[in-house]
């Protein structure tokens, strides 16, 4: 397989975003979810509005995983107040890492991921965390394995459907 690259998304990019995004959060959860819940959440959470502002939130950095100039996953970062959960100042929020269906296994996620890592590295905060919805265990495998451990629980409101995601989180210091 060809050298994957990670590349900064910029407003530029916002069409290949929510085409990536829609595709991808819909691969990985339709299965499980009704075809209205899962219509609305795309509508709203990928519209091109919400991803503008969050693409102009400097707490938030948004990163594609590219193949031979075509886009097959995509990682999304938050920090500081930007974050959904925690907000704590000396941490990272990974609130996605989506990978197309057709490239899992090829190691996309972690490449993702190490991505993450490094930033978080590089702005020398004290842990990592996220929230992964507890019926897909697929994800929980892959933080696990990569020393993320339970933390606490939330709920994920998915269209009138409230979900329950597992709170992970790594220490880095």
């Amino acid at each position: 397989m060809e050298q994957i690259e990670i590349k900064q998304v910029t407003l530029n990019h916002i069409e290949e975003l929510q085409k990536i995004g829609s595709q991808t959060f819909h691969e990985t959860f339709s299965a499980g979810n009704t075809e209205e819940n899962m219509t609305n959440y795309l509508n709203e959470g990928f519209s091109i509005e919400k991803l503008t502002a969050e693409l102009n939130d400097k707490n938030a950095e948004f990163y594609f995983a590219t193949l031979d100039n075509n886009v097959i996953g995509y990682l999304k970062l938050n920090f500081g107040q930007s974050q959904t959960e925690l907000q704590d100042d000396k941490a990272l929020e990974i609130e996605r890492i989506y990978v197309l269906k057709e490239f899992h296994g090829k190691k996309v996620g972690q490449v993702l991921y190490e991505k993450a890592i490094n930033i978080a590295k590089q702005k020398n905060v004290d842990y990592v965390w996220l929230g992964v919805w507890e019926e897909n265990p697929r994800a929980i495998s892959f933080y696990k394995k990569n020393g993320f451990v339970e933390f606490d629980k939330h709920i994920f409101k998915l269209g009138d459907d409230q979900q329950t995601d597992i709170m992970m989180k790594l220490k880095l210091k």
